[in-house]
């Protein structure tokens, strides 16, 4: 069922607003200072940025914006910091023992998540992981390179492991 016209402009405004205090937000953060000059400073760049961003607010149609979600939503934030832990150490201890065998390979796999937001959350949390690179992002396919797929394993369930990870914790604050 499509929305109506309405609907849609309530959804573009509440989506700006939660553009407009995150970036409002994270400018105190950074500026370390509520003076005056830095609140207005902050409130000036927040709107100028949600405004130059107006186009690209249906992104945020697959957020959910609930208190349910923040759980979820530092949970992935613990579980991708954990694996960006791992790869990193992984990598480095690849790059340190260049004897390591490498078994480069590029796979395919399927995500659960229907929104665009969360494909791409998904996608850059891949990439953002050490030893993987998603190339590229078609409907539900995310193609994966992986720096070494280890000879004979099961490439499915492999690429599952990678993906699942983060699908568990993102279908609680992403559609």
């Amino acid at each position: 069922m499509s929305a109506t016209p309405a609907q849609q402009e309530e959804a573009r405004f509440s989506h700006g607003l939660f553009l407009f205090v995150l970036i409002f937000l994270l400018w105190l953060m950074l500026s370390g200072n509520l003076a005056l000059a830095e609140v207005v400073s902050g409130l000036v760049v927040a709107s100028v940025v949600t405004l130059a961003s107006r186009p690209h607010l249906p992104l945020f149609s697959g957020l959910r914006l609930s208190p349910a979600a923040i759980l979820p939503f530092i949970s992935y934030l613990a579980v991708f910091l954990a694996a960006l832990i791992r790869a990193n150490l992984d990598m480095a201890r690849r790059v340190l023992s260049p004897s390591l065998p490498l078994n480069p390979g590029v796979v395919e796999v399927k995500t659960r998540l229907k929104s665009s937001l969360g494909r791409l959350i998904l996608a850059n949390s891949i990439t953002l992981t050490p030893g993987t690179l998603t190339v590229d992002l078609q409907g539900d396919s995310i193609l994966i390179h992986w720096v070494d797929i280890p000879p004979g394993s099961d490439i499915e369930s492999a690429t599952r492991d990678v993906t699942d990870i983060f699908e568990r914790h993102l279908v609680g604050f992403v559609k």
